[in-house]
């Protein structure tokens, strides 16, 4: 099964002291069964300040609680950064890789998706102008695609 979880994921920050003392926010279960549904996590982030944005942190530590019991362990994991300048996101996507190893998240290592000059990649549509960028992304999914199927059970 593939979801989308929303950008906007309003979740409170993480607070140990919530499941600790069984006072867990209800937004943390419906964020955590919703995760625990899914197969795979395709992460595409925007880098902010060469790093990972707050609220994909908090969504990490979030479903990575209470300990023993994260959502995340074992579900096969892709990263797209994106950035409006030249690095291209390159500080996220490996930034990101510290937790989702931690995490135990079998994470997609080639192809790297680092869209640099983002702006310049699409139309006024939204769109890839360049067919090669668009064969890249193929390649990129089908990659994607046969990581999550050597870990299905």
């Amino acid at each position: 099964m593939f979801a989308r979880v929303a950008t906007t994921l309003n979740l409170p920050l993480y607070n140990q002291d919530f499941d600790d003392e069984s006072n867990v926010p209800s937004e943390y279960t419906t964020f955590r069964n919703k995760m625990k549904e899914i197969d795979a996590v395709l992460f595409v982030t925007p880098e902010y300040n060469r790093s990972i944005p707050a609220v994909l942190k908090n969504a990490l530590d979030v479903g990575s609680r209470p300990y023993g019991a994260s959502v995340w362990n074992g579900k096969p994991a892709a990263i797209i950064s994106q950035s409006p300048g030249n690095l291209g996101g390159f500080g996220v996507n490996h930034h990101l890789h510290q937790p989702l190893v931690f995490l135990n998240m079998p994470i997609l290592q080639q192809l790297e998706a680092y869209i640099g000059n983002v702006a310049n990649l699409l139309d006024e549509n939204g769109k890839f102008k360049d067919e090669g960028t668009v064969k890249f992304f193929q390649s990129f999914v089908d990659a994607f695609v046969n990581l999550i199927k050597k870990y299905q059970a």
